[in-house]
């Protein structure tokens, strides 16, 4: 999910995170994550983080998992922030691989052993190498799997390839989610379970539909959802992510584009070929 600020980008708009909340829930997504990447969870205050993770809980109520993002590179802070997490009553912890001072595969899993020991809650790890410049190998992930709590896995290496062989070596021992919204067919063709989406901030339905069809060995299906929606996606993606979402949340919903430094608005360019793409899929007039 987004992280709506007011348009100063001093606060945190909560009344319009509310809103989204209702949105998924109305539109039936399995899961939410909270401060995650696409919630700018690198410049949210603990506090701000913490209030979030709240409201989520708060809605769920029960019904659907609330996931946060508690990663750091420092990994004494990543069980504080997992920790401060399962007091709200969060039902797993996204937590992404040491990013800047970087690690071997051996600090890989001394690094999420070292969490998963301290915690009680299911760990779903995130490999995202863009961001982070750390790829977690297929061994890797074999000997992460062989811990109680850390449970499934956001892949965003983008690497199909890689991703075959490592289904195979970890098969029933880990749970796969595509980490990228446009290799989530091909992804679950594999053996992922589904997607943790950022364009399921503005087409939670459709996403469900997609994945649901892949659940259900229904790939033909899987496949026209796909290609329908395949430009949206990676048009979400025409600027560092979460830029390009918030633009389109700003044309449906009417939320703040606003965004923190270092992040900066949208060009009036790609502005412009969003809301042209949200009209031709008939979501705006």
């Amino acid at each position: 999910m987004i992280t709506p600020f007011t348009p100063d980008g001093n606060d945190v708009d909560y009344k319009a995170f509310e809103k989204l909340l209702s949105f998924q829930l109305e539109n039936d997504i399995d899961a939410l994550v909270v401060a995650g990447t696409t919630g700018e969870s690198p410049v949210l205050t603990k506090e701000e983080k913490l209030q979030l993770i709240k409201k989520a809980c708060e809605f769920s109520c029960g019904k659907i998992p609330v996931i946060a993002g508690t990663g750091s590179n420092n990994t004494s802070e990543a069980v504080k922030k997992s920790n401060d997490s399962e007091k709200q009553g969060v039902d797993g912890l996204l937590i992404v691989t040491p990013y800047y001072n970087k690690c071997t595969q051996e600090g890989l899993i001394d690094h999420y052993f070292y969490i998963a020991d301290r915690v009680s809650t299911p760990i779903i790890v995130y490999n995202v190498p863009s961001r982070t410049g750390v790829n977690i190998s297929s061994e890797t992930y074999k000997a992460l799997s062989e811990h109680k709590n850390i449970v499934a896995v956001k892949e965003a290496g983008g690497n199909i390839s890689e991703f075959a062989k490592t289904s195979v070596l970890c098969r029933d021992n880990l749970d796969f989610y595509s980490g990228n919204d446009d290799q989530t067919l091909p992804m679950m063709a594999l053996g992922a379970k589904g997607v943790i989406s950022v364009v399921s901030n503005i087409i939670p339905h459709e996403m469900k539909l997609l994945t649901q069809a892949c659940i259900d060995s229904n790939f033909d299906e899987g496949r026209n959802v796909h290609e329908k929606y395949l430009k949206l996606m990676n048009t979400m993606f025409c600027e560092v992510n979460p830029i390009p979402v918030k633009s389109a949340c700003n044309i449906l919903y009417g939320f703040s584009k606003s965004l923190r430094l270092p992040l900066t608005s949208i060009s009036s360019e790609n502005e412009k070929i969003i809301e042209q793409l949200l009209r031709n899929y008939n979501m705006i007039k």
